[in-house]
């Protein structure tokens, strides 16, 4: 069995007539360890599949397995602590809390979780000057502040790390800047990682590719990653 899978899953808002379908009957495998990246028009059910793989939502049919687990069968307990330990989430908006320095946010994850990493050489490999540690996040660039984000995921040490829209708040060339240390966080550490984005360009720094619209999967490529320094858009 594939490291994730998603098998005919649908997803559903709203009831009767009013009803929007985000995902429909929607099937892939992931690998362990890849690089994957989502990608597809705005409203294409993207972040959907996050919330659903994360456990902040749930399926209406269908069936979702990460590490031989069901997330689609799990309780909202089961879902709690897969929350907390499997899964790292980095957002389009840092959400940071203002009143920890940099080095604080982080360490605040790691004491949810069974098996953290050392809260301060995760940031210190993600870039981050030892000067800046403890630095309030207003203090801090839009990079550094999305870097402290992925650390605060990492640190966890999570099965999966997900990551939606991680540069849309960033220029160009600070959003490469992130996109590079996420896929060089991947490949040194093996963690399984999965990027929504609606910039075709960024699917070739990924193993994977599924493109999506209107809650299906189009199509999905293996791929042999570009260094993201080389990709242009």
């Amino acid at each position: 069995m594939a490291f994730i899978e998603f098998k005919n899953v649908c997803k559903y808002y709203g009831q009767g007539e009013h009803s929007i379908v985000a995902v429909d009957n929607m099937s892939f495998v992931i690998e362990k360890g890849e690089l994957c990246v989502i990608v597809g028009p705005s409203g294409a059910g993207k972040t959907t599949l996050l919330n659903l793989l994360g456990g902040i939502d749930t399926c209406d049919k269908g069936v979702i397995v990460l590490d031989n687990s069901r997330i689609s069968s799990m309780t909202e307990w089961q879902l709690t602590r897969h929350r907390r330990y499997d899964v790292g989430f980095v957002f389009q908006c840092y959400n940071l809390i203002q009143n920890l320095t940099a080095l604080e946010n982080v360490e605040l994850a790691s004491e949810i979780c069974r098996e953290p990493l050392d809260s301060a050489k995760v940031l210190l490999s993600l870039g981050l000057d030892e000067g800046r540690l403890n630095t309030f996040p207003a203090q801090l660039s839009g990079v550094e502040q999305q870097s402290v984000a992925i650390a605060r995921a990492l640190v966890k040490n999570p099965k999966v790390l997900l990551c939606d829209e991680p540069t849309g708040a960033l220029d160009y060339e600070a959003g490469k800047r992130i996109l590079s240390l996420l896929q060089e966080s991947s490949r040194i550490s093996g963690k399984t990682a999965i990027v929504i984005t609606h910039n075709q360009a960024i699917s070739r720094m990924a193993n994977r590719i599924i493109h999506v619209k209107n809650g299906q999967a189009l199509a999905i490529e293996q791929n042999s990653p570009l260094p993201v320094e080389q990709i242009e858009w």
